[in-house]
């Protein structure tokens, strides 16, 4: 990098650190300097809302406190404790990736991204936050916020979904970083994307960095990063059951890729007439339900698809048993499994003194 673009990025960079200073969000694992909590905090904020996250964070890292405690744990205590912060893929392998610091290396967390990105589930932008945070280590951590401020500020205008230029943008952050503060170059980039330098209208007329940036010159802010339009989701109709037997209703726990561990009601897919369901949930569950009714509609959005669900509610002899995997649980046993987001509308319903049916 020639000289006059080197003072511009530490301009640039030092612009950027004094806003953050005066403006930085306070959150429970800053400032730590803990590789561990960085893990969990960065694994829990991919594709979910700050003020979402931290009170899971508080409550994981209560129960917790290390990677040798994390190990420890049972897979579905760990699912439990991650019950409706969604795409659980996250839990099993932040759990996974314990494990393994476990049993391959004595315990003893990496000491540097190279060996962060070998452990499961942490890939570049998660090794390089805790490298950064962490470990003061200069490495980008290049996020959809870090990806929507450097292409605005250093006018990239190609599809920044390439890995290509994925690398390069990459690089142009790594060429802004001050060796003194690595990790707070990262998190300011990332408080700038979140809550100035936003999606559609960013508010340059509150941006530390306006006076550098190539997108704000040039009046194409709003049409950068360029990338890719996503395909929108697919919708699925689910009939969902909650079949009372007695004080117990059954479950089982999904072994499908998608919600792997987690309990659910019994489900059909598509939306049937009463008749054909009580044929479909006897197939099911090997249970002979009556007086079905509907009990309401839900909706859960997925990344890539929706889940329309009709809720029913029936009933079944007390002493009844289900097929396997299904299992009778009371409403007590319910609440200690982990059951999905989408499950919450018939958990709600599961154990309401409405009339079964006769």
């Amino acid at each position: 990098m020639d000289t006059e673009r080197k003072e511009s990025a530490a301009e640039c960079a030092a612009a950027l650190l004094a806003w953050y200073d005066a403006h930085r969000r306070t959150l429970p694992w800053r400032d730590v300097r803990d590789p561990y909590a960085t893990w969990v905090s960065e694994i829990m904020l991919q594709q979910t809302r700050v003020e979402t996250v931290i009170p899971y964070f508080r409550r994981f890292m209560a129960d917790f406190p290390d990677v040798a405690a994390l190990a420890a744990a049972d897979e579905d205590e760990v699912l439990k404790h991650w019950e409706g912060l969604g795409y659980y893929s996250r839990a099993r392998n932040l759990h996974r990736g314990a494990v393994q610091i476990m049993e391959e290396h004595g315990g003893q967390l990496p000491g540097d991204a190279a060996g962060w990105r070998a452990v499961c589930g942490v890939g570049s932008y998660t090794a390089g936050a805790i490298a950064s945070i962490a470990l003061g280590q200069p490495a980008a951590a290049v996020d959809g916020n870090v990806v929507r401020v450097i292409a605005r500020l250093t006018g990239l205008r190609e599809n920044a979904a390439a890995p290509s230029v994925r690398r390069e943008i990459a690089a142009r952050c790594e060429a802004m970083m001050p060796g003194d503060r690595p990790g707070d170059l990262n998190q300011a980039l990332m408080d700038l994307g979140a809550g100035i330098c936003l999606p559609g209208t960013p508010r340059c007329d509150r941006c530390p960095l306006a006076a550098f940036c190539d997108a704000r010159e040039n009046g194409d802010a709003e049409e950068l990063p360029l990338l890719p339009r996503k395909a929108p989701p697919r919708e699925i109709p689910w009939d969902v059951a909650l079949i009372r037997c007695g004080g117990k209703v059954p479950v089982r726990q999904r072994t499908e890729a998608m919600l792997r561990g987690l309990w659910v009601f019994p489900m059909a897919e598509g939306h049937s007439a009463p008749e054909a369901l009580a044929a479909s949930l006897r197939a099911l569950t090997g249970l002979e339900v009556r007086g079905l009714r509907c009990a309401g509609e839900a909706r859960h959005v997925f990344t890539h698809r929706i889940w329309r669900m009709r809720l029913w509610v029936a009933g079944a002899d007390e002493d009844a048993v289900p097929a396997a995997p299904f299992r009778l649980v009371t409403e007590a046993e319910l609440s200690g499994l982990a059951l999905p987001a989408a499950m919450r509308a018939a958990r709600r319903i599961a154990f309401d003194d409405g009339e079964e049916g006769s």
